[in-house]
């Protein structure tokens, strides 16, 4: 994976290009379901800024304003993928909180038709501790059997299907850390796949966003890795609906993506190559799980309903300059992308505050989050640009710059 090069410096002041480049849509008006791909954004949850909370505690959650953003999205015709990693799973929000996101965002989408997926995971196994730190040593103290990753995953799995959601059934950070080789993995999945009550969708998560997933499908070998997680959906492939693959390796996306079982979907998690990935080839083309959709939904929006209507070059024209904006929120350390996804929510006016669950908001610089400015303003994602750009002034001044 090639490291973006670091940007020259640019004004302050975003560049906004002419209108009729990204017309606006309305964020309360009700769209149709996109029909040429399904598109899911994975959405941040939005922090209660005035609760008296520490880092390594409960997360305290805004309840209207996290539900007012799933609205958004579904406004815009996506369908919401909640409680996965851009929802801080892991990094400030626990299950707990994270149940709870759960079942709101559930009863929010039956109340307004909109289409959701739901994490499912283990991280009831996980010390609440250290979310700003790679948590690869979070489960040495008490090491964990299979027997528990199972159980915490069927808790997981009867919630998620109970309140009326698809399953997206998430890498584990316990899984890692118990599995000695491939047949662990098999054997739990196998048992997930034959419980789940209606297709899942399973989540392949690189370690680029969570180191503690190193290894994951029982290899570090990537080919023989791919070769575990095929096995296990060939084995229940109407268990599955589809695959979410976030390796950031687009070559590898598509040469799985090939290898899939008839009827099971490929849902692109790469937020470097997503417009080639979407488009796809004479051979096929993914669908969409991402992250880098929550603060690009209005034009993500957009480029799909292009493929709607049979116009693939209007839907490069809009997608393809969105990715310098996505290379730079996704730039290593990968993991902390969150924070400029929710920095973006902010200077849009989704929110009123910059503040994260377990304190993320600290975890990138001010020059990185300007130029993140920089890039989204000159895509005119911000409704109120001198809304965005006052904003962004209060937060220089905030870090000691003069005005």
């Amino acid at each position: 994976m090639n490291t973006p090069k670091p940007e020259p410096s640019v004004p302050l002041e975003p560049r906004v290009p002419p209108e009729e480049s990204v017309p606006p849509v309305p964020p309360n008006a009700p769209l149709p379901p996109l029909t040429s791909r399904t598109v899911f954004a994975a959405a941040h949850v939005v922090a209660d800024p005035r609760a008296d909370v520490s880092p390594d505690g409960p997360a305290a959650v805004d309840w209207d304003a996290t539900l007012a953003f799933r609205r958004h999205l579904w406004a815009h015709g996506l369908g919401v993928a909640e409680a996965m990693d851009t929802a801080q799973r892991g990094m400030g929000l626990d299950w707990p909180g994270a149940a709870e996101l759960i079942r709101r965002s559930a009863a929010e989408a039956k109340a307004v038709g909109g289409r959701i997926a739901c994490g499912v995971g283990t991280d009831q196994l996980t010390a609440p501790t250290g979310q700003l730190a790679a948590p690869a040593d979070q489960f040495a103290a008490s090491p964990l059997t299979l027997a528990d990753v199972r159980t915490a995953y069927e808790e997981q799995l009867a919630l998620v299907e109970g309140v009326g959601a698809q399953a997206i059934l998430m890498a584990s950070r316990a899984l890692a850390a118990a599995a000695k080789g491939p047949d662990d993995y098999l054997t739990i999945y196998a048992d997930l796949l034959r419980q789940a009550s209606a297709p899942v969708i399973l989540h392949w998560l690189g370690p680029m966003f969570d180191p503690a997933l190193a290894g994951y499908w029982g290899s570090a070998d990537l080919d023989a890795a791919t070769d575990t997680f095929l096995e296990v959906i060939a084995a229940y492939p109407g268990k599955v609906d589809g695959v979410k693959i976030s390796l950031l390796d687009a070559d590898r996306e598509v040469a799985l993506r090939r290898r899939l079982p008839d009827g099971v979907r490929c849902y692109t998690g790469d937020d470097f190559h997503y417009p080639d990935l979407i488009a796809g080839d004479d051979h096929g083309f993914s669908h969409a799980l991402l992250g880098v959709f929550d603060p690009l939904a209005p034009v993500a929006a957009r480029a799909v309903r292009a493929l709607d209507a049979d116009d693939p070059k209007t839907f490069r024209e809009l997608l393809d300059p969105t990715v310098e904006l996505a290379r730079h929120l996704f730039r290593a350390p990968t993991r902390f992308y969150k924070t400029g996804v929710v920095f973006l929510a902010w200077l849009a006016g989704h929110q009123d505050h910059f503040t994260m669950v377990g304190g993320l908001q600290s975890a990138r610089s001010l020059p990185h989050l300007t130029r993140a400015y920089e890039l989204a303003g000159a895509l005119s994602l911000f409704p109120d640009p001198d809304l965005a750009a006052h904003r962004m002034r209060t937060l220089r001044t905030v870090y000691g710059e003069t005005p």
